[in-house]
């Protein structure tokens, strides 16, 4: 059964430029796994941004947005062995999504020269 669906779209440079000027940001919205994928790319700006938007789809997902503390850390976008983003918790993300029955985490990302995309969809068990 869907818990909840969230997209989100931005702009590439927004993201890109806020990170070259705010010292931190990159530690604070992104794990070291995900920093290590996106600055390993030809274009790491396309690849942070594309992450980005499926953090913020996942707070729309949830239904939540950031209320209740959680942090864009604790959302984690990571690639199979076959390249196929997928979704890890953590925290107090990690602790809602246990506390809701969310079994299933679904995302897609897309990206052009300058917009990102992400879709999330959130499933929990039929009761």
């Amino acid at each position: 059964m869907i818990f909840g669906v969230g997209t989100d779209i931005i702009e590439v440079q927004r993201v890109e430029e806020k990170l070259l000027r705010t010292g931190g940001l990159k530690a604070k919205l992104f794990t070291a796994t995900e920093t290590a994928y996106c600055e390993a790319k030809h274009r790491p700006a396309q690849h942070f941004a594309a992450r980005f938007a499926a953090k913020e789809a996942f707070l729309k997902a949830m239904g939540t947005g950031w209320s209740g503390g959680h942090k864009f850390s604790e959302i984690e976008i990571v690639n199979d062995a076959l390249g196929k983003p997928e979704v890890v918790v953590h925290g107090k993300v990690g602790e809602f999504c246990a506390a809701h029955g969310i079994t299933g985490m679904h995302v897609s990302l897309s990206h052009i020269k300058d917009l990102a995309e992400a879709v999330v969809v959130l499933e929990k068990a039929s009761v």
